[in-house]
């Protein structure tokens, strides 16, 4: 078991937890949930002795093992993807070599003593590679990173040739290999596909038997993996029972229950006050004021936290665009690699999307569907076929490199000004408060914003337009779930067509009527919702 007790801990002016307590019991899954800054990371760092609180205490039992997966990997480089998810049980695998040398040594003439020593100490190490399960270290490290979506034809190739998003995996692979007795997990489905993210889940239910804290912006992750809550807010922690839906209903009724209560407090104090000021000159109630005013100043106040507001931005219908918004015939697209090489992503591909639909576009990473969007929204050129756009069809477009064309040095408030020129500053301001900037936030400048913000930026930007047909890709991808429900919201509500690629099922769920499936090649186009789409390619919801 791991325990916090009474942490106080401050970065500069800002208090993160004053006397905060939580315990990570043996064998549970927790969710660790709160507001952008509010010391999640910080939590995670404590607990794997990067970071020591202020004051307070923490209790880890000896010869427990952490594995933490951050967001930063570090550098890798001189080993293949396979040696490098092997490198991070490097006590297992020296173990073994220590094990072969004592079974080397057995077999040397030696005293009935030093043989006695010598398998006391043999039997401690074969106990503890049991305990790292070091007979199937290979095997579990083989299953566990084509399970992430690096198959056996990539396991020797250098760590060096893999992108960004491809060497968080491989990083994420070498911590659950590890298989540690706590599993710190900072966001582990960003740069995860959905068979990835659906893989993890099972792994995380059948094959780890420890204990596991994680972060995620995933909803439907959250709410399959974790049964315990811990809530990072306002200086302290509050563990809840439950998944994360449980959580939401249960933090909304005992912030209810803490209003209740404030209001009869304040009713109570101003009684007292009131008989306090009318009594206070009077000596034969002197005995009674003094024993009233020693009463209020015992009583520990209660404070009701900061309610993250949620402003609503009513967004013009956007101009009505023909029946017709895209059509494809025989569509294809080949990419000529650095090496020369033509790489094929998708042939044939032949649909039509029709007014107000609201379209998925899934397939494993690498499938082609950023290609596809990008046809659609004339950033590229089919190789084979064509792609037309239908009558009155005003595009906006949300790519994975759109935060990248953003000017580091204009605030948010002039970025979208820029936009929209003719606009007031109220309605400009009330925008930006719809996509979570509210006060001073709108004047931070671009280059100081975190890659969420950057999103939500972007977004506004799109949606602030009289645009008729949007074309999304990765939106979801950096914002948290509160920014992910804004969006879902304004999605929802949008009157014009949309076709999106998300790997964040609780979010299509709720928003998508059709679903593209591109896979080797090929398009398939299933004619409903992303319920149905699961139902009939996975047999499940």
């Amino acid at each position: 078991m791991v325990q916090l007790s009474n942490i106080f801990k401050q970065h500069g002016s800002q208090i993160l937890f004053r006397d905060a307590s939580c315990q990570i019991l043996p064998g549970t899954h927790t969710g660790l949930v709160g507001p952008n800054g509010a010391g999640k990371t910080t939590i995670f760092r404590i607990i794997a002795g990067e970071e020591e609180p202020d004051t307070g205490e923490v209790i880890l039992p000896k010869k427990t093992t952490i594995g933490y997966f951050s967001q930063d990997v570090g550098e890798m480089s001189g080993r293949s993807a396979l040696e490098e998810v092997m490198a991070t049980c490097g006590s297992t695998v020296r173990l073994a070599s220590e094990m072969k040398e004592m079974e080397a040594a057995m077999c040397e003439p030696q005293s009935d003593d030093e043989m006695a020593a010598l398998l006391e100490r043999y039997g401690t190490a074969v106990e503890e590679f049991e305990h790292m399960e070091g007979y199937d270290l290979d095997t579990r490290a083989q299953t566990v990173l084509t399970g992430l979506g690096i198959g056996p034809d990539r396991y020797d190739h250098p760590v060096e040739s893999f992108s960004g998003g491809w060497k968080m995996r491989i990083a994420l692979a070498s911590i659950l290999t590890l298989k540690p007795d706590v599993l710190l997990l900072d966001e582990p489905t960003n740069h995860l596909d959905v068979e990835s993210i659906i893989w993890l889940e099972e792994w995380l239910a059948s094959e780890f038997k420890g204990s596991l804290l994680m972060t995620s912006h995933d909803r439907d992750f959250m709410n399959r993996v974790v049964t315990r809550v811990i809530e990072v807010a306002n200086a302290t922690v509050t563990t809840y029972g439950g998944n994360y839906d449980f959580y939401e209903r249960e933090r909304d009724i005992r912030r209810e229950q803490l209003i209740a209560s404030f209001k009869r407090q304040q009713d109570m104090l101003a009684k007292e006050e009131e008989f306090i000021a009318r009594f206070a000159a009077r000596a034969s109630h002197a005995a009674q004021v003094q024993s009233r005013v020693k009463k209020i100043e015992k009583i520990e106040r209660i404070e009701i936290p900061a309610e993250e507001r949620t402003v609503r931005f009513d967004f013009a219908d956007p101009p009505r665009s023909g029946d017709d918004v895209a059509a494809f015939e025989n569509l294809g697209k080949v990419w000529l690699a650095p090496d020369g090489q033509a790489k094929p992503v998708f042939h044939g591909v032949t649909g039509m999307i029709k007014r107000l639909s609201k379209v998925a576009v899934v397939g494993v990473n690498g499938a082609g569907k950023s290609t596809f969007l990008k046809i659609l929204a004339g950033q590229t050129g089919p190789t084979t076929g064509n792609a037309i756009i239908g009558a009155n069809v005003e595009i906006g477009y949300f790519s994975q490199h759109a935060m990248d064309l953003l000017d580091p040095r204009k605030t948010i408030f002039e970025t979208v000004q820029d936009v929209i020129p003719l606009a007031t500053i109220g309605v400009i301001r009330n925008l930006l408060g719809a996509f979570l900037f509210s006060g001073d936030a709108v004047e931070k400048r671009i280059e100081n914003l975190s890659g969420g913000e950057k999103s939500r930026v972007v977004l506004a930007t799109i949606l602030c337009r009289p645009v008729n047909f949007l074309i999304l890709d990765e939106p979801t991808n950096h914002l948290d779930i509160r920014s992910r429900e804004m969006l879902l919201e304004t999605l929802k509500n949008f009157s014009g067509t949309i076709v999106l690629v998300s790997h964040d099922r609780h979010f299509l769920r709720l928003l998508v009527d059709r679903v593209f499936e591109v896979d080797h090649g090929e398009m398939r186009v299933y004619e409903g919702n992303y319920d149905y789409y699961l139902s009939k390619v996975h047999g499940k919801v």
